[in-house]
């Protein structure tokens, strides 16, 4: 009789057993099926990276190309120019928040008769740009090979700025400057101004 109360509660216990069992192999394809979502999830945002990574090289690339068509700079040229409104190349201002970039263009008229006059004032061809640190890269490609009339070099100063600004413009001078290294220019750094 003992053992018959056994059996019949082994009897009752089988089925919940094997419900339990049932029940571990119906999660288990699940929580599988989900570390595989994570894990493909994981790859496609590695394949992601890889494919902006990619694009930021080639950019980059293009970049230098760009300005290798411009010849090495002439440091004789312009070592006697201490003034940033008499540097003919283009010339960056670095402030807290943003970069002032000026280009003046050569003169179209190569014949020296009224030049700088008020037929031909060099202000006229001189731009002004204001850009986010960002975008400096982009920017200095697009300047055109007659804007760079001393060679590949750039004059880079800091703009005034209230003495607690002071680390903010001096990180954005050296990730500026870095920059303009990596693209292949030399940089002529000045005091602010």
């Amino acid at each position: 009789m003992n053992q018959r109360k056994r059996t019949r509660g082994l009897a009752g216990v089988l089925p919940i057993v094997l419900a339990g069992v049932a029940l571990l192999f119906a999660i288990y394809p699940a929580a599988c099926h989900k570390e595989e979502q994570a894990v493909v999830g994981v790859a496609q945002t590695a394949v992601k990276a890889e494919q902006k990574a990619q694009a930021t090289a080639t950019v980059q690339d293009n970049e230098r190309a760009q300005l290798a068509t411009i010849p090495l700079p002439t440091k004789s040229m312009y070592v006697d120019i201490h003034e940033p409104s008499a540097w003919a190349n283009p010339f960056i201002s670095v402030g807290p928040d943003m970069i002032s970039l000026r280009v003046t263009q050569a003169d179209a008229n190569p014949s020296t008769v009224g030049e700088g006059t008020m037929l031909r004032p060099a202000a006229a061809r001189r731009q002004e740009l204001q850009l986010r640190p960002a975008d400096l890269a982009q920017a200095v490609a697009a300047i055109p090979p007659s804007a760079w009339r001393y060679g590949r070099v750039i004059a880079v100063a800091e703009a005034p700025a209230s003495p607690k600004d002071r680390p903010k413009v001096r990180r954005n001078v050296e990730s500026a400057i870095q920059q303009l290294n990596d693209l292949g220019i030399v940089v002529e750094e000045w005091p602010g101004r």
